[in-house]
């Protein structure tokens, strides 16, 4: 017979075993990261009228030039504030897309990309769901959606990575992804 302390230990030991298994990263993330098959996205941003469909890494190495073209294209709509944006965002993009069977062929729109502190603090007073140290003024974070997929879908995928904040904001038909601690809302 089991004693309530020895009876406690093995059901800590179970649930910690249980974290530690949910902290784990979908193994695809990894090997995208990994991975020598070239990593090309498209993207339409929604205020600007801008497309680009680039190739960003291949053979496992980040393309200096295209990643500036992503700079550009996820820039502040409101500024012109042109930030550098994280190649791990645009790998977790990558990973959704792949996961999604979504194909370059199909543009990530971009609703919000970089923000500059100014604009942020300036959404901030009109929306308390702004947070006020965002990933978007850090390069970050994209807020998107993607035509004919359904947003449901685009959301089960990302949480499914199991990397990063996964944001869910049906009502105005977006995504919000950014590369912090995996969490979501």
């Amino acid at each position: 017979m089991m004693d309530r302390r020895e009876f406690l230990k093995i059901g800590f030991g179970c649930v910690t075993l249980a974290a530690a298994t949910c902290l784990i990263p979908d193994p695809l993330l990894a090997a995208v990261r990994k991975s020598s098959v070239p990593r090309s996205l498209s993207f339409y941003n929604t205020h600007t009228g801008e497309s680009l469909g680039i190739t960003y890494a291949i053979d496992g190495a980040y393309i200096p030039d295209a990643l500036e073209e992503i700079d550009h294209v996820f820039r502040d709509h409101r500024t012109g504030a042109v930030k550098v944006i994280d190649p791990n965002l645009l790998d977790l993009l990558f990973a959704v897309s792949k996961k999604m069977g979504i194909s370059a062929q199909y543009p990530l729109h971009i609703v919000s990309g970089y923000r500059s502190p100014e604009t942020n603090a300036l959404l901030r007073e009109k929306s308390r769901r702004v947070a006020k140290n965002s990933y978007h003024v850090k390069g970050q974070a994209l807020d998107f959606r993607v035509p004919r997929v359904q947003l449901s879908q685009l959301r089960k995928a990302a949480l499914s990575l199991r990397a990063g904040g996964v944001g869910y904001y049906p009502r105005s038909q977006f995504l919000h992804l950014d590369i912090g601690d995996f969490r979501y809302w």
